[in-house]
C-alpha cells in the first residue's frame, strides 16, 4: 500500500528540468503557487495536487490529483466515492479492473517523491515508519491516470492512481497489517526505466514492471503518528527519526 508520502517541488520537477534547463526559474514559477512547496508529510485521502509525467507528454509536467477518477464517471458522487478507492492500483490487476484496465493500456505516468510511510502493527498498536532510497536518490514510482469531465461544470480533471506491488522483504517486515494477507509496496523503477515504463507497448510490457524494487537499495526508520490527534502533520518533523522502546529489537 501506498497512502502517504514526502516529496517536494524539486523533486516533482526533476524528470522536467534537464529538458526545460533555461526555464527552471519559469517553472518553478508557474507551479509553486498552485501546489506547496514541500509535502513532508501529506496523505492520499486528502487527495492532494502532485506533479505527474504522462506517456503523451513524457518530460513536460502535468499537475494531477491523487485519488484516480475513470473516464466514466457519471457525476461528482460518483466521483468522490471512487477516488478514495483508487488511490491504489494492485499492479496484478490492473489489466483486469474496470477502474484501471482503460489506464493501464493507454494511460500510464510517473511519479517522483522522495519517500513514503508505512504503518507497522505491534501489540495491537501502529507505529509509521519513513522508507526511502540508501542513497537519498528520489524514488521514481509508477502510476496510472486519467481525465474526468465534470458534466456539471465542464471542467476537466485529470487525477492519477499509484501501483501497487508484493512487498520486498524489508517491507514484509514493515507492512504486516493482519488484516491484509501480505505486505505490498509501491512499483518502483529505476530511473534510466521511466521512458520504457511510459512508452510500454502492450500488457506485458507493462506488467514486467509489476516486482518489489530491490531490497539492498532501500532503507527505513520510524518517524512520530502520522494520523489521529497527535499527528505531526505536514512538517518538517515528520520524517524526523524517532525511537520506540518497544520496537527495539526490530
Amino acid at each position: 500500500m501506498c497512502f502517504d508520502i514526502k516529496t517536494n517541488l524539486e523533486t516533482q520537477l526533476k524528470r522536467a528540468i534537464p529538458k526545460y534547463s533555461d526555464q527552471t526559474i519559469d517553472l518553478f514559477d508557474k507551479f509553486k503557487n498552485q501546489i506547496p512547496r514541500n509535502y513532508h508529510h501529506v496523505s492520499g485521502f486528502s487527495h492532494p495536487k502532485m506533479i505527474i509525467y504522462t506517456n503523451e507528454n513524457p518530460y513536460s509536467p502535468t499537475l494531477s490529483n491523487w485519488g484516480m477518477i475513470p473516464f466514466w464517471i457519471k457525476d461528482e458522487k460518483q466521483a468522490d466515492s471512487i477516488r478514495t478507492k483508487t488511490l491504489n492500483a494492485r499492479g496484478e490487476t490492473i489489466f483486469e479492473k474496470p477502474s484501471f484496465r482503460k489506464a493501464a493500456k493507454s494511460n500510464r505516468c510517473v511519479i517522483h517523491i522522495d519517500g513514503y510511510y508505512e504503518h507497522h502493527h505491534f501489540n495491537g498498536k501502529t507505529y509509521p515508519f519513513f522508507i526511502f532510497r540508501k542513497d537519498q536518490h528520489s524514488l521514481s514510482i509508477a502510476g496510472l491516470w486519467d481525465e474526468w469531465i465534470n458534466k456539471k461544470t465542464g471542467e476537466l480533471f485529470n487525477s492519477f492512481s499509484i501501483i501497487t506491488t508484493k512487498a520486498n522483504q524489508l517491507m514484509q517486515k514493515i507492512h504486516n497489517n493482519p488484516k491484509l494477507p501480505e505486505g505490498r509496496m509501491p512499483v518502483i523503477i529505476n530511473n534510466e526505466e521511466e521512458d520504457q515504463w511510459l512508452k510500454a507497448e502492450n500488457k506485458n510490457d507493462c506488467l514486467k514492471f509489476i516486482s518489489p524494487f530491490k531490497n539492498h537499495l532501500l532503507t527505513a526508520y520510524n518517524v512520530g503518528k502520522l494520523r489521529g490527534k497527535h499527528a505531526i502533520g505536514n512538517t518538517a518533523e515528520a520524517h524526523q527519526r524517532i525511537t520506540y522502546k518497544e520496537l527495539s529489537n526490530f
